[in-house]
């Protein structure tokens, strides 16, 4: 994703696609023979804003160096990613290195559109089970991400000791914090209620640490979770406006100190770093019971090797991907971007080596791929949870009947 998965996705025609696996293997003298000839091989990503754009620019331009190429890199948005991808596979003009956000990769491997990394014997020991398995579809991996992150209860300490409260661990502690941090134009607590994935995407700690399921929302386990949410919109703990932010807005909310807690991502401690004043801590997100265990979602973005036809260059781009998942570009891109080595042995020595990073490094050991029960139909269940959101919050129905409504429908 940027982090997560935001980007509107076309599933109705990923289902229509068929694109034919046309490379089973890289194996013999004239294919190694053609792979020397192999210059220049083309990438495609979403890393369009600085400064990932960079970062990840020369990870690529390292790798491809190892592999003796150069690199025809383009970048666009990532709401464009997905359609632009289903075109080049249908005109057969897929680049030779894909990078795809985790929850997609499944949808686009069931298409057909991209090589096993089996076929090129790229090593997948040591991954965290998380990454594997959304890199994973019908057995196979056809993907792997070199740095993932999820999310956490980021608090102003200041704010909070001035109110005399402690960082929340349970959902009762933490109505109760952010109704004691309300004031004013300061709220408790800011979260990403809105209509995409991403809004899904900070409800599923809640939903899944609760024992919810996205095979069916419409459980009690799902709906106290939601209740949770819907109770700290309507007490006026939290901003009606969390309808409609972002995960930025919701950052910008923090550092302006108009939410004394707020739900988000490693990725902005770079901004929050430099915010003057701001005395921050971070902690894993409250649960139901003390006894619960917080199940986190899995974000971070796979390489892959697509279909495209040409042995030699599928050969050399695999290369790259490799590359792009050795540990030193693990260790490098995690440092950099402030996330965590998909790696569990580099992902404990990060920690010690970046104690603010320690509370997500801990999360990613069991934290859950989003496509990890329902593959490639997980953008269905995640817009039917992002939609029952949006109806419970805006007071259209209570939370159980606004799940039921959204999982009995069509989306």
């Amino acid at each position: 994703m940027k982090r997560t998965s935001l980007t509107v996705r076309t599933g109705l025609a990923l289902a229509a696609l068929a694109v034919p696996a046309v490379l089973t293997g890289c194996g013999s003298n004239s294919a190694a023979s053609a792979n020397a000839d192999v210059k220049s091989i083309s990438v495609l990503d979403y890393y369009n804003n600085e400064p990932d754009k960079s970062f990840i620019g020369d990870a690529l331009n390292k790798c491809a160096e190892k592999a003796g190429v150069t690199l025809d890199r383009q970048t666009i948005t990532g709401a464009s990613l997905i359609q632009k991808v289903l075109q080049q596979a249908s005109s057969k003009t897929l680049p030779d290195v894909l990078m795809l956000d985790n929850p997609d990769l499944q949808q686009i491997a069931a298409t057909g559109a991209l090589a096993p990394l089996s076929d090129f014997n790229v090593s997948t020991d040591g991954f965290a089970q998380g990454v594997l398995q959304a890199g994973t579809y019908n057995g196979k991996v056809y993907g792997l991400a070199p740095t993932v992150n999820t999310i956490a209860l980021f608090y102003n300490k200041d704010l909070l000791a001035k109110a005399g409260v402690q960082p929340p661990k349970t959902w009762d502690e933490l109505k109760a914090a952010a109704a004691k941090l309300t004031s004013g134009s300061q709220y408790g607590i800011a979260f990403d209620a809105n209509a995409t994935y991403e809004g899904t995407w900070q409800f599923l700690p809640f939903m899944w640490s609760n024992g919810g399921d996205e095979k069916n929302i419409a459980t009690p386990q799902t709906a106290e979770a939601l209740q949770l949410w819907t109770d700290l919109v309507k007490s006026g703990s939290a901003s009606s406006g969390v309808l409609n932010w972002k995960q930025a807005d919701v950052k910008d909310q923090f550092v302006a100190g108009k939410a004394a807690m707020m739900v988000n991502g490693p990725w902005q401690l770079p901004t929050l770093d430099k915010a003057q004043g701001l005395n921050y801590g971070i902690v894993q997100l409250p649960v139901k019971s003390a006894s619960d265990t917080e199940v986190a979602p899995l974000g971070g973005e796979t390489w892959t090797v697509p279909q495209t036809g040409n042995k030699a260059k599928q050969a050399k781009a695999a290369q790259v991907v490799a590359c792009m998942n050795s540990d030193e570009m693990q260790t490098s891109m995690a440092k950099q971007r402030n996330t965590v080595p998909s790696k569990t042995t580099l992902a404990s020595q990060f920690a010690a080596d970046n104690p603010k990073l320690a509370v997500f490094t801990d999360l990613i050991k069991s934290a859950r791929a989003r496509t990890g029960e329902l593959g490639a139909d997980w953008p269905k269940a995640a817009t039917k949870i992002y939609t029952a959101i949006q109806t419970a919050l805006t007071g259209k129905a209570s939370p159980s009947d606004a799940l039921q409504q959204a999982q009995n429908s069509n989306g």
